[in-house]
């Protein structure tokens, strides 16, 4: 006993310990950049909203993808039939390419504040509400615009956007998942 706790003094007494002073360089996090870049997508975006039915019709073009960022859990729940997944956490250059790898592939992309009537799979995403100036209106959070940002930071510039709201019992829509497969229907 006593051999193992002088082994463990030894070995604890001889790690490098970090000076604490020591000047760390700053994350690769640039907000400046970001925000220019959002800038610049924010009028770009704005014409490439489509309906469902625009959305629905692009969808069936050769070689067009549908792509969902959400988390792997709610995708395996409930998806838009026919969708691939990449979660947004795990956007990079390099999983991306592996998923599209034509720049000039037509994607359309859809989150959870696209659809009404599943909370559990498709969850709006709502802040409290923050008083700026007069408005306290909650705000609406969605994955769209950071995954609609970052898709054309990436170079993908064929990015389209479902538009609309719509119950997820709108008879034009096809679902598969989890929850189509134990209940054979919808929720």
């Amino acid at each position: 006993m006593r051999s193992i706790c002088a082994l463990l003094l030894c070995c604890v007494t001889s790690v490098p310990v970090v000076a604490q002073d020591k000047v760390l360089p700053p994350s690769k996090v640039d907000f400046s950049t970001f925000m220019k870049l959002a800038q610049e997508v924010q009028p770009y975006r704005q014409q490439r909203l489509l309906s469902l039915d625009q959305f629905l019709e692009a969808a069936r073009e050769p070689g067009a993808i549908v792509l969902d960022a959400r988390s792997k859990e709610m995708y395996d729940e409930m998806h838009l039939k026919g969708a691939v997944h990449l979660d947004f956490s795990d956007f990079t250059q390099a999983r991306l390419d592996a998923l599209i790898p034509s720049k000039n592939t037509r994607v359309l992309i859809y989150c959870n504040n696209n659809f009404d009537d599943a909370p559990r799979v498709f969850a709006t995403k709502m802040a409290l509400p923050i008083p700026v100036a007069d408005d306290t209106e909650p705000l609406t959070l969605a994955l769209n615009i950071p995954t609609f940002i970052n898709l054309y930071g990436y170079g993908y510039r064929n990015v389209y956007e479902l538009e609309n709201f719509v119950s997820i019992r709108d008879p034009r829509l096809e679902f598969e998942g989890r929850v189509i497969s134990e209940r054979g229907r919808r929720p």
